[in-house]
Order: C-alpha cells, then structure tokens, then sequence
C-alpha cells in the first residue's frame, strides 16, 4: 500500500499519482550562469536536486522515476564539462550504494554503458545488483542513453534472434521487451523543465502515450513543490489513448 501524505498546496490527489514519471533534467548550465558560477556548479546543483525529487517520490508512493542524466549527443559538450558529469555520477552511485539498504530504492540504468570507464561500470553492476533485493520505487537513470539509439539496438536484438531462430511473432509488446526499459511501465508524465519544447531523443517508443508537462523553472530550482505542480496538472488530464471519455 502506497504511503499517502497531504500536500501543503491542498491541489494534490494523493490517491490518483501517476505510477511513472520522466524528467529530462534541464537547465543546470543556465542556473549556474545566471549566478555567476562555473557551470560544474549547475551540475552539482542539479545533482543535489535529483536526491531530493528522488526521496520525495518515494515518499508520495511514487512507482518509478526515469531521469535523463546523459545523452548520446551530450558527448559533443567540451570533455571538462563529461568529466566532471562522470565524476558526479560515480560520487554519487559510491554514496548511493552505501545508502541503499537503509532507503530502499533500485537502481536501473538504461543506455549503453560499455562505453564508461571500467571503474563506473562496476559500479553501475553493483548497484544494480544490490536493487534486485529491494521492493518500491525503481529509478532509472538514462546514461548514455538515446531513444533512436534505444529502437536500433532493440531491433539488432531482434534480428538476431529471429535469425538463430528464437524469435517470438513480433507485436508492440514483444518489441518492447528488447528495449532498454523492458519490463518498466510507459511513462504517465514527462516533465521538462528549463523552458524548452522538446523530447531531446528521450523515450521516443515508451512516450506514445505519456502526459507532457513544461516548466519554465530550472531543473536545480525544480523541488518537491513543483512536482506536486506537475502531477496536479496531470491529474486534471483526460487520457483517453485514442478513444472518447468515458
């Protein structure tokens, strides 16, 4: 049973929150840049921000949280500015494994990691296996991740097995099952924040069907209040997947 808490705006339905979220975490080069600050410190901002969205998810009854933390273009961005993110991930991952046992919450990774060090793909194999033991909210984080990247890989697999002759009839559901995300529930609600308009190659199959929400706020400025803003939002959306109300 989801552990239900009332939310100081008075505008959130405990009872009806949607199972997935998605958020394409934008905005922390500008926070930094509108201080005055190297935007390494918008990294780390954002990264603190992630923590905090992340725990008040699981305290609301949050399913699953899916974060875009680096992308397959992201690589283009000067290599300064990709180490310091790989060195953020990998400081918090060593902290997280830590943590784990006590707060409960699994780990997934979805993207190609083998392109990371050896030493961040250890840790990325620990905490996965660590998760398999825990109940709860499941957070996925995109690393290296890209939704045209994450179709293409999907359907080599395919391919692959339909030549070895282990190839299930294809349906949407079964291609599915090659993806990334296979097992993970489509998101309910996207969100993104920073002002911008655009997937950014995030999710591209499992967001057919997903509730968008912008924001003009940036991600490290984007806290537990502005969730319950997001999901208010949602809850007042007719999903109707292609048919009438009902």
């Amino acid at each position: 049973m989801k552990w239900l808490r009332k939310k100081q705006t008075g505008q959130l339905d405990t009872t009806q929150l949607p199972r997935h979220i998605a958020i394409i975490m934008d905005g922390n080069g500008r926070w930094a840049k509108s201080r005055g600050l190297p935007r390494k410190a918008g990294h780390a901002a954002g990264a603190e921000n992630f923590r905090t969205v992340a725990t008040y998810c699981k305290e609301i009854g949050i399913e699953y949280l899916t974060v875009y933390a680096f992308s397959t273009e992201n690589w283009k961005r000067p290599a300064d500015e990709v180490q310091e993110l790989m060195g953020l991930l990998e400081r918090y991952l060593r902290e997280a494994i830590g943590q784990m046992e006590r707060d409960r919450v699994r780990m997934k990774f979805f993207g190609d990691t083998s392109v990371l060090s050896a030493g961040l793909q250890q840790l990325i194999t620990e905490t996965e296996e660590i998760s398999r033991r825990f109940e709860g909210v499941q957070v996925n984080i995109c690393l290296n991740y890209g939704g045209r990247d994450d179709i293409l890989q999907a359907a080599v697999a395919y391919a692959k097995d339909y030549a070895a002759d282990k190839a299930p009839i294809l349906t949407e559901a079964r291609f599915a099952d090659y993806l990334y995300s296979a097992g993970v529930p489509d998101p309910d609600l996207v969100i993104r924040p920073s002002g911008e308009y655009r997937l950014s190659n995030f999710l591209l199959w499992q967001l057919a069907y997903s509730e968008f929400y912008f924001t003009d706020t940036l991600w490290p400025n984007f806290g537990p209040r502005e969730l319950d803003r997001a999901i208010a939002a949602f809850q007042q959306r007719d999903r109707r997947y292609g048919g009438v109300s009902k």
